[in-house]
Formats: structure tokens, C-alpha cells, sequence
């Protein structure tokens, strides 16, 4: 039964490999279409190109489903699809953004004429390579619960780094300029090595955070001393906030950190006491730091920055960003044959959203948004089908901060909420956010493959109680009693499935319908309590004293035979087997006058 049913659960794991090579072909071809769509809205012409762009996009796309198929195997089929789609048509935006930037500011000299596809395309393929790498070497998603602590100091280096940076970069300090070598963006590394300390942290200490303290206005909030930690990761979101003006970072680590606590413990209270403190926190740096000041000014009055007021210490990107969403209505004007370069640096940094609400409209933002929504419900899914916490914790953590990343992107864009300068993950140019979001993918999939295993390829159970050993010729002559033969009787001629011992307190008495003891079996009858291959311990003739002592469950002093009146008396009609269990007044009972319990177990479940 168990075999067939694991082979049923690989034959099922094939075809979602199978499934996933389908959606890969789709994605691929997609993203293609739409390359060719955008090049002859513009040039009438197909990009050139194409053939080497689709034969390297292929080919990275094979090779990620070959190593995905050989080392997860029973991984969701599809995290891998969604990834390459959304990074491939972020390559297709950036490369109708660099046609436009090219021709719009050839006279201006300045850098945003440089192509971003081509350096896109590069860190695609090292991203690849780094998630690839990852699926292969890491065994078990368990790996990293060893170096929680390692990769939180890691963590707190990168994150405090732009700091001491002598330069900042569009009012903020994100990145890390080395001499030699291309700027990066830690915050995007710092995400995934926080989350992962995160579901480590909180596995070990979740059961001292879920512990109530007093009601405040009909809600139990948490006890002090238990606040530490929330207030620490408070505290270091804020300085953040202060010293490097980095409004989308904060908002992520905190926010990932209150998601990951409300599942660990399941109480609100700790949702309703990060969101007072959030809102608590941003308030005050907003009101007192320059930058973040202005984020905020432009988010409420995005139109000030035109006559008549014509106020130029906000952006105007946020007022143009409206311009263009509301330019494309609901089918927007078709890739190519709209005007979102007239946004500065919109390949470059969130405002790419922008380019798919005029050119694509509103079909094509919900379009988009479905397919990151798809990806996150994917990571959740993932984390609900897994069995250990670490694993559950840190699925939810991963899909939580993608899906943070998304909403202060894009609500920046849309006008919900003040701009962050976080850039769309996968879509967006940028060669530290591509390669963090596909270690992200990597993960979810060694998740989702821990995840599938236990559902379709269940470990191998007990096996089944061995048949009964048969009597030696000198033991029958004897009369000592057997273990029961195929077709044998027991007791008073009642007949014993072959090999199969009775349940306790059912089937016919094994002493007859009389309470007088009966005469000792002959060859080939069985005695249920013989010691067998399974319980040599217990097993032992009725009635006789236990030959093994009281420290390996014989018989007690001071305590009535197996078999006497206690539990072979006329209640039970005589002599009752052991079934090799020792009976209920010698199990160990630690002084409280109860049998032993079995132990909890190790890891439970989070519910």
C-alpha cells in the first residue's frame, strides 16, 4: 500500500515538472511577443538581436528547469515560471525605455541615454546562476537554521554600512560605492538574511511572546519584559530611517518582523502594537527629517510642484506618474506607442510601473499585479503544506517581504502612499535587487520541494508485526505454550487468524466460557503472551512470575501475579495474555499514581 502510493506521488511529481516546463515555454514566448511587439510600434522593424536574445533566454530557462527537476524535485511548478516571466518582460520594458532615452537625450549628454538592458541582462544571468547554485549545494532548507545568528550580524553590517557612505544618491543612502567595482544595495541582501534570522529567532522564542499580559481597552497586550525584541528591531528601523533616509527599508524590516510574529504566536495584539509603532515612528522622522519630509509633502500635494505654486522643493515625478496611469485607461496605448520616458529615470527605479499602466493600461497593471499576487499565495502555500517550523516561518517571511516590496512600490507610484525609491522586484533595473529576489525564488522552491515530498512521498512507516514464531519439538513435548500457528485454536478450541494476535478485550475469551483454569495446550496451540522478535521484553507465560526482574517490567513485590485475580478473575474468565504490554499497575508511574505519558514531540506544528 505504501509503496503505491509513494509511486503515485512521483508519477504526480513528474507531471508537475512537466507542467512547469509547459509554463516556462509560455513565459519565454510571452516575453519574446512582446519584444517584437514593442520594436515595431517604434521602428517597424523587429529588434535586432532577437534570435540571440531568445536561444540565450531558452537556454538559461532549460538549464534552470533541468537542475530544478534533478535536485527539487517535488517543487512547486509554479515559483519558477512566474520568476522568469516577470524577469523577462522587466527586460522588455527596459529595453523600449532605452530606445526612447536614447533618442530623447542624445543632445543632453547625460547618463540616462546609457542603455540599462544590456547590464540587465547580464545580472540576469548571474542571478540565475546564484539561484541555481543554491538549489543544487543546499541539501535542506534546514541548513540555514545553523547560521541564524551569523547571518543576522551579517546582516546588521550590511543594513548600517550606507551610513558612513561620504555620498548619497537621490537624497538617499542606499548604496555601497567600493573603488573598482559596481555599486550595490545591500538592503535587498539584508531582506532575505533578516527574514531567515527572523524564522529562526522566533521558533526558539514564540512561546514566551504568545504569552498574555493585561487587557488595555478590550485587548491582552503582550508582557513588558516580552517587548524587547519588538522594541530593538523598532528602534534599528527607525535609525535606518533617520540616518539613511530609507523609507522602503524600514517599512519592510519592521513589516516583515510583525507578519513573522503574528503567525508564530497568533495574537493580534502584537499586529495592532507594530502598526502604532510604525505609524508612531514614520510620523515623527517624517516631521523632522528634510527628506523623508518631502517624500510626504509630494505624496499629499503632488501638483504643488506646477504653477501657481510652483513649489521645486518636491519632485515632480509623483505628479507625473499620475499623468501617465491616467494616459492609459483601461487597454492603454500598446507597448511602445506611449510616453513614459518623459519620467526621469523611470527605467531605473520604480517608476517602471508607470510604463505598464499607459502602454498597457489598466488591464495590464492587474495583469502584473495577478501574477505577483500568484507568487506570494505560491510562498504561503508552501508554508502551510510544510511541517516544521523553521521551514513555516521562514516561507511566510519570504512571501511577507515580497509582498511589502510590491505595495510600497507600488502604492509610491499610484499615489497611496509616499515614494520609498524601491525598486519593482524583478521589473525594475538593478543588479542587487534581480540577484536577491531570485535567492528568494531559489528558497521558495527548496521549500516547496520539502513541502511536496511529505505530501506525495510519505517516509516509510513501521513495518507490519512479524507472524508468530513456531514452538520447538522439545518445548511442545513439554507443554510449554506456543506462539499461535496459522489455523490453530486457542483456549477452548476458538479459532486465531493465521499469524495475527488478538486485540485487547475483544474476540472470545482465551480461557473459555468458565472461570476455571484450563488445561495447558498441546502442540501446535499458541500462548499470546510468548515472547516474540517484537516483544522479547514483555511476553511471558500466564500466570508465571516475570523471569526478568522488576527493573525490565517483571514482576513487583508485594504485587499480584499476571494472571491472578486482579486481571485473570472471573471479570476477565481466567488467565488474560500480556499481548507485550506490561499491564497498566507496572508501568512507570513517577510517584503521582498515573502511567507514564509519552513525550511531546520535538518540533510541533505551527497552527
Amino acid at each position: 500500500m505504501q509503496s503505491t502510493a509513494r509511486g503515485e506521488g512521483r508519477r504526480l511529481a513528474a507531471r508537475h515538472r512537466n507542467i512547469e516546463l509547459g509554463l516556462l515555454a509560455l513565459a519565454v514566448a510571452v516575453c519574446l511577443a512582446g519584444h517584437i511587439d514593442a520594436s515595431l510600434a517604434m521602428t517597424d522593424k523587429l529588434p535586432p538581436g532577437l534570435l540571440v536574445h531568445g536561444l540565450s533566454l531558452g537556454a538559461l530557462v532549460a538549464v534552470a528547469h533541468l537542475a530544478v527537476r534533478r535536485f527539487a524535485p517535488y517543487a512547486d511548478p509554479l515559483i519558477l515560471p512566474l520568476g522568469v516571466f516577470l524577469t523577462g518582460f522587466g527586460l522588455v520594458l527596459l529595453d523600449r525605455l532605452d530606445f526612447s532615452y536614447k533618442a530623447a537625450h542624445a543632445a543632453k549628454g547625460d547618463y540616462q541615454k546609457l542603455p540599462a538592458a544590456p547590464g540587465q541582462l547580464m545580472w540576469t544571468f548571474i542571478a540565475v546562476a546564484a539561484a541555481l547554485a543554491l538549489i543544487v549545494f543546499v541539501k535542506h532548507h534546514r541548513f540555514f537554521q545553523r547560521y541564524v545568528y551569523v547571518l543576522m550580524a551579517g546582516a546588521l553590517i550590511l543594513l548600517t554600512a550606507p551610513i558612513f557612505s561620504p555620498t548619497d544618491s537621490f537624497g538617499a543612502k542606499r548604496w555601497i560605492k567600493l573603488p573598482g567595482l559596481p555599486s550595490f544595495e545591500p538592503d535587498e541582501f539584508v531582506k532575505v538574511a533578516i527574514t531567515i534570522f527572523f524564522a529562526g529567532y522566533l521558533m526558539a522564542s514564540r512561546d514566551a511572546l504568545a504569552l498574555a499580559g493585561r487587557k488595555v481597552w478590550g485587548m491582552t497586550l503582550p508582557r513588558g519584559r516580552h517587548a524587547g525584541p519588538v522594541l530593538a528591531i523598532w528602534a534599528v528601523s527607525l535609525m535606518v530611517l533617520i540616518f539613511e533616509r530609507d523609507l522602503g527599508t524600514s517599512l519592510i524590516f519592521f513589516g516583515v518582523f510583525v507578519v513573522m510574529l503574528y503567525v508564530a504566536t497568533e495574537r493580534t495584539s502584537w499586529v495592532v502594537l507594530g502598526l502604532l509603532m510604525a505609524v508612531g515612528g514614520a510620523a515623527v522622522v517624517g516631521t523632522v527629517e528634510p527628506h523623508v519630509h518631502g517624500r510626504v509633502e509630494a505624496w499629499l500635494h503632488p501638483l504643488d510642484y506646477f504653477p501657481p505654486v510652483n513649489n521645486q522643493a518636491i519632485s515632480a515625478q509623483p505628479a507625473e506618474a499620475l499623468f501617465s496611469l491616467g494616459t492609459g485607461h483601461m487597454t492603454g496605448t500598446g507597448l511602445g506607442s506611449g510616453r513614459p520616458w518623459l519620467i526621469g529615470f523611470a527605467g531605473r527605479s520604480d517608476f517602471i510601473f508607470t510604463t505598464i499602466g499607459e502602454e498597457l493600461g489598466l488591464a495590464g497593471v492587474t495583469a502584473i499585479l495577478l501574477v505577483y499576487v500568484l507568487l506570494i499565495q505560491r510562498g504561503l502555500r508552501t508554508a502551510v503544506g510544510l511541517t516544521d517550523p523553521f521551514g513555516k516561518l521562514l516561507a511566510t517571511g519570504l512571501s511577507a517581504a515580497l509582498a511589502l516590496q510590491v505595495f510600497v512600490v507600488v502604492g509610491g507610484v499610484s499615489g497611496l502612499v509616499p515614494l520609498t525609491g524601491k525598486a519593482l522586484p524583478f521589473l525594475a533595473a538593478g543588479g542587487s535587487s534581480l540577484l536577491a529576489n531570485w535567492l528568494m525564488v531559489a528558497l521558495l522552491i527548496k521549500l516547496s520541494d520539502s513541502s511536496g515530498r511529505t505530501a506525495m512521498d510519505p517516509a516509510p512507516t513501521s513495518p507490519e508485526p512479524l507472524p508468530a514464531q513456531a514452538v520447538p519439538a522439545e518445548r511442545a513435548a513439554a507443554g510449554t505454550p506456543a506462539s499461535a500457528a496459522p489455523g490453530g485454536t486457542l483456549g477452548a478450541g476458538e479459532p486465531l487468524a493465521a499469524g495475527l494476535d488478538p486485540l485487547p478485550g475483544t474476540g472470545p475469551d482465551p480461557a473459555g466460557p468458565s472461570s476455571a483454569p484450563s488445561a495447558p495446550p498441546g502442540p501446535g496451540h499458541a500462548d499470546p503472551g510468548a515472547p516474540t522478535e517484537l516483544r522479547p521484553s514483555f511476553g511471558h507465560a500466564p500466570g508465571a512470575p516475570r523471569p526478568d526482574g522488576p527493573q525490565h517490567g517483571g514482576t513487583l513485590p508485594g504485587t499480584p501475579q499476571y494472571g491472578g485475580p486482579q486481571f485473570g478473575g472471573p471479570q476477565h474468565g481466567g488467565a488474560q495474555a500480556s499481548y507485550g504490554y506490561p499491564p497498566i499497575n507496572e508501568q512507570s508511574t513517577h510517584g503521582y499514581g498515573h502511567p507514564q505519558q509519552p513525550p511531546y514531540p520535538q518540533n510541533p506544528t505551527i497552527g
